[in-house]
């Protein structure tokens, strides 16, 4: 990878020669592998095996769990949040492992729309919930950098499954509490 973000800089008229530049391929290449690690994770490493009996059939959010994650189409940033919720049927999941599958998918090249279904799809894998409730929101640099530059805009994605799909009380409890 190091090669290749050498052949960029020069393909854009850099001297990659010049004392600020000298080190960048490499550094570029070890930061797009963290900024992509998602790739080298799978659901059962980031599980491992954090789900608990519980009695609680109540629902459980956790919101606010920040995310950065690279559009698949320009390969530039997109910088946000996810609220996640679900309805336990006997089992819940560790509560860091939530943030931990957000992270897994953000840290691949998406778009939030995919991004956002595959949280909830795992989540309700994993832990075989009634329902699962994801919201997305995010702020997308190839709107804002390049483009049509609008600064302020941000995007929201949703998926609902099970309860939180056929069942509007459910779902409206989910974002009243997640707007509080």
């Amino acid at each position: 990878m190091k090669e290749q973000f050498a052949q960029i800089l020069n393909a854009i008229g850099e001297d990659t020669s010049r004392p600020g530049l000298v080190d960048t391929p490499e550094r570029a290449a070890k930061a797009m592998s963290f900024l992509t690690r998602g790739y080298e994770q799978s659901v059962d490493e980031v599980v491992n095996g954090a789900l608990f009996p519980s009695d609680s059939s109540e629902m459980i959010i956790v919101k606010d769990i920040e995310l950065y994650s690279m559009c698949e189409h320009h390969m530039l940033p997109f910088i946000g949040k996810a609220h996640v919720a679900y309805i336990p049927t006997g089992k819940v999941i560790g509560l860091s492992k939530i943030a931990r599958i957000v992270d897994m998918f953000a840290r691949r090249l998406q778009i939030q729309e995919q991004l956002t279904v595959q949280i909830a799809e795992t989540l309700q894998q994993v832990t075989g919930a009634a329902g699962v409730g994801v919201i997305v929101e995010a702020k997308h640099m190839c709107m804002m950098m390049r483009g049509v530059e609008k600064q302020n805009s941000s995007m929201k994605t949703s998926s609902m499954l099970g309860s939180f799909r056929n069942n509007q009380s459910t779902r409206a409890e989910f974002l009243s509490l997640i707007a509080s």
